[in-house]
């Protein structure tokens, strides 16, 4: 008996699936993803990271060894009385000349000093050689005189008694010789004299400079944007010249230090539009121009960068120094072309949902075997969208232009903004279970009690 109701059972579930699966509805075709083709402007970037920086910086340093005695005076105390007890320090403004800083001048006062008694002296020293050259260039006339003197003597043996000149030594050798040397020797001293002048004022303009230089006055005009020194520190020598304060000579031009890959440098030059942002006002879109592309590529982890220069107006002085920008360089735009999202470059559908397009005869290409259209396309490239029609998909042949990543420009007659191509599939619903009613139930989690 209990076979009997098995067996019965068993014919029974067999009926009631065939019967199901005979009269299931059908399911449901994928759903194709569309976008309508549009009409608009595209503009080809290259992105880059950079720092604004001061259009011209001044290093402002000392060239000589001191303790700092005092820093300049605000400039703003002679306008703003809150100002009037303030030294110059991080954001003044300065004017061309404006004191800085003052080095203790004591010992280049002394050498300054020392250096100009011993000028003095050697200026004394060269009169006394220049005395002494004199007098013995008189000793020397003398001399000569002396050497070629000539005596008259009249003669009883001449006739009619006149006088006959008769050549007389009125000097001996040595003190014709001594003469002239002492002339030459003390001519020479006045040369020598001359150069110890020289040489001891330059030694003084030496000492006054260094003592020039212990006033630290402003050579440009301009903001300080960097004071590395205080009152009462010592600057110290060294190989180069300290750095004391570092001046931005005009804040209201600014320059933005891009680093640009190697594989994108090619589409730059000087002109070259460019947009940035920085995230100290990341709702504000800064606008420049490339105004130089350095050639002493870097090289960091194998990668290779150029330096490019972007020049933009601060007139708001909102840009500060040193903020880090994100740099969009525009390397090409279209107007007004026919635009689609790169996905639908990159479409491919089944056969079964291909068809021709309307008023079109079938062709070879249109019966679109799967991988021979779509994929992606680079720029001079010709691919194919797909466009909608009913349940079904028909290719348009396009030219592949620019892309900015997003969209790509796309030539063609074929197709107007009144179209809509398929950027993908989407299946009905995805993980949905359809149940039998005629299936058993299990039950789960436990023991049935």
């Amino acid at each position: 008996m209990r076979t009997l109701i098995a067996l019965v059972l068993l014919i029974g579930g067999s009926i009631a699936a065939w019967f199901y699966v005979k009269h299931r509805p059908a399911e449901d075709g994928p759903i194709l993803r569309t976008a309508a083709v549009k009409r608009g402007d595209l503009i080809l970037t290259v992105t880059a990271t950079g720092t604004v920086e001061p259009e011209e910086v001044v290093d402002v340093g000392s060239q000589v060894v001191g303790r700092i005695l005092k820093l300049g005076p605000d400039p703003r105390g002679k306008t703003d009385p809150a100002y009037a007890d303030k030294h110059v320090d991080y954001g003044t403004e300065v004017d061309e000349g404006d004191l800085l800083a003052q080095i203790d001048p004591s010992i280049y006062t002394a050498q300054t000093n020392q250096a100009k008694a011993s000028w003095e002296r050697a200026v004394a020293d060269l009169e006394q050689l220049k005395a002494h050259a004199y007098q013995t260039n008189a000793e020397w006339v003398r001399a000569q005189k002396l050497r070629n003197l000539e005596v008259s003597l009249t003669s009883a043996s001449n006739t009619g008694g006149r006088a006959a000149l008769v050549p007389v030594k009125g000097i001996s050798d040595a003190d014709y010789i001594m003469a002239d040397a002492n002339y030459r020797v003390a001519s020479a001293n006045v040369e020598v004299g001359k150069s110890v002048v020289d040489q001891q004022k330059s030694a003084f303009d030496l000492a006054a400079t260094s003592l020039r230089y212990t006033t630290i006055l402003s050579p440009v005009k301009g903001t300080i944007i960097d004071r590395r020194v205080n009152i009462g520190q010592t600057v110290v020598s060294t190989m180069s010249a300290s750095s004391l304060f570092l001046i931005a000579k005009d804040l209201r031009r600014m320059e933005v230090w891009a680093s640009v890959n190697e594989a994108d440098i090619g589409q730059l030059k000087v002109g070259t539009p460019v947009t940035f942002t920085v995230d100290a006002f990341p709702d504000d879109l800064f606008k420049g121009d490339v105004t130089q592309v350095r050639l002493n590529a870097k090289m960091e982890q194998n990668i290779v960068t150029y330096t490019v220069i972007v020049t933009t107006d601060n007139s708001n002085l909102r840009l500060l120094p040193y903020l880090t920008a994100d740099v969009k360089f525009q390397v090409a735009k279209r107007e007004n072309v026919l635009l689609v999202p790169n996905s639908a470059l990159r479409y491919k559908p089944r056969p079964e949902l291909i068809t021709t397009a309307p008023d079109a005869e079938p062709t070879e290409d249109d019966s679109g075997s799967p991988g021979e259209e779509g994929g992606t396309a680079a720029r001079g490239d010709t691919g194919a969208v797909w466009v909608k029609t009913g349940d079904q998909v028909y290719p348009v042949h396009v030219k592949v232009g620019v892309t900015d990543n997003t969209n790509t420009e796309v030539i063609t007659d074929q197709l107007d903004e009144s179209m809509h191509i398929v950027l993908g599939e989407t299946s009905a619903g995805p993980g949905e279970q359809v149940n039998n009613p005629f299936a058993p139930t299990f039950r789960r989690g436990g023991k049935k009690k």
